[in-house]
């Protein structure tokens, strides 16, 4: 007896996403905010914002530290960037944050971390963010994890939904525990979790799992060492977005980035080779997959 579900193809069809017919326009399938990038990791806001394009959002706004707002807007020109204030050291300064708040609460997802720096001003963000009332998922992956673990009752008592989706060494922070106490029983770290932030939480890994906060569990097989690449965390940070945006509830959501992202690791194996594609590849095969081809 296990007291986990195995994640594949089977299990997602009693967790549809939601559908959009034919006539239906990009506001249907919703507008989510990436708060991302900085000066030296810019590329992370594009890694995440093109994966919730390919995972059929509608709307893409990504803010991003205005010094490098301009190269990312031609990057991906899909995308609205709000290039916002930034510190000398590349952290969001804290006269930006008023601002994003306003463009989260528009939003019907948000998804915050990737390539940002900690300090206090992110911090002051992830306050703001979760205070501000909105009932919308929001997604928080690399630094913004690193800042959760002082404002647990904040994350327990917002609605709308939260997703973490930390590694190992990023799990251990958020539980005050160690890397290798976590690689030794991710699933105990991912109830942990979930439990702990009232929050869908996945623990990244060889084989990752997936915990709701009702306590249902999942492992997903894992889709090759391959996904082990700088990037990778990112691609599904903005997938698992581009869900929510579109109406997934975050455990539908987080199933379908987690399957998403793993069986593309998979193809890439095979077309490319075990190790050596890159993250940025990943998400052209995430439509496919999404129609089952």
């Amino acid at each position: 007896m296990t007291d986990f579900e195995i994640l594949d193809a089977g299990l997602l069809a009693r967790f549809p996403l939601p559908h959009h017919p034919e006539d239906s326009g990009k506001e249907d399938r919703g507008r989510l905010l990436v708060v991302a990038g900085s000066r030296e990791l810019p590329g992370a806001a594009l890694l995440a914002g093109v994966g919730a394009l390919r995972a059929g959002a509608g709307k893409l706004q990504i803010a991003t530290a205005r010094s490098v707002a301009v190269q990312l807007g031609i990057a991906v020109p899909e995308a609205r960037v709000i290039g916002h204030d930034e510190t000398e050291d590349g952290c969001i300064a804290e006269e930006g944050i008023a601002p994003l708040v306003g463009w989260a609460e528009k939003a019907q997802a948000v998804m915050v971390g990737c390539g940002l720096r900690q300090g206090p001003p992110l911090e002051k963000l992830l306050d703001a963010l979760l205070g501000c009332g909105a009932e919308i998922p929001l997604v928080l992956d690399a630094a913004a994890l690193g800042c959760l673990d002082k404002r647990v009752e904040a994350a327990r008592a917002r609605r709308g939904g939260t997703v973490v989706l930390p590694h190992a060494g990023e799990a251990a922070g958020l539980l005050g525990t160690t890397r290798e106490a976590v690689e030794a029983d991710p699933l105990a770290a991912a109830r942990t979790a979930s439990e702990r932030f009232g929050a869908v939480a996945v623990i990244k890994g060889r084989y990752s799992f997936i915990v709701a906060p009702d306590g249902r569990a999942f492992r997903f097989e894992g889709g090759g060492v391959g996904l082990a690449t700088s990037g990778s965390g990112d691609a599904l940070a903005g997938i698992v977005g581009g869900l929510c945006a579109r109406g997934a509830d975050p455990l539908t959501a987080a199933l379908w980035g987690v399957w998403l992202h793993g069986e593309a690791g998979r193809r890439l194996s095979r077309q490319v080779g075990r190790v050596g594609f890159l993250a940025r590849e990943l998400l052209d095969e995430v439509p496919r997959l999404l129609e089952g081809g």
